[in-house]
């Protein structure tokens, strides 16, 4: 496997792997929706959209995704994480970990201070992510006080306040 930049020519199959990722009885998850509407949005970060595809070259085939966002805690600049999603027959391989890894690297590598996410503290907590509260970060919604986390990376500076998605998150 090889984790790589999205292509202009991936979209087709990176929109198909989330919504196998998140499809509930069939019908077009949000998750996909949330995806394309993000693509058309000013907070839509190209550099920060990556793809697992299949061992042996580059241009294989796609079995998984991960994107980061333009956010802010107050008008710091930060990165939102999500979706992500791997094919659902290629799960349980370390293809979520292997994104996870790439996109934090990147962002880390790019001076990017921060990725926030809404998810299993016991899943994400492998990957350093911490309550948002412990960095006097205010989640968006306040009932996802419990699920919210934040990844200082090494560019991070204390800055407190709400964070905010980019805005087709708002919509959810």
């Amino acid at each position: 496997m090889i984790v790589r930049r999205e292509l202009p020519d991936d979209q087709a199959a990176v929109r198909a792997v989330i919504a196998q990722a998140f499809t509930r009885d069939g019908e077009d998850p949000i998750e996909a929706r949330l995806l394309d509407e993000l693509r058309a949005d000013v907070g839509w970060l190209p550099r920060f959209s990556l793809v697992a595809v299949s061992a042996g070259d580059s241009r294989g085939e796609v079995v998984g995704h991960v994107v980061c966002t333009r956010g802010y805690v107050g008008d710091a600049p930060a990165l939102g994480l999500g979706p992500i999603g791997v094919r659902p027959d290629r799960q349980g391989q370390g293809i979520g970990q292997a994104l996870m890894n790439a996109v934090l690297g990147a962002a880390d590598a790019l001076d990017e201070p921060l990725v926030a996410l809404l998810g299993s503290p016991a899943f994400y907590g492998r990957f350093g992510f911490r309550p948002s509260t412990e960095f006097e970060i205010t989640p968006p919604e306040p009932d996802w006080a419990d699920y919210f986390q934040v990844r200082p990376l090494t560019a991070y500076v204390p800055t407190s306040g709400v964070f905010r998605y980019a805005t087709p998150f708002e919509g959810l």
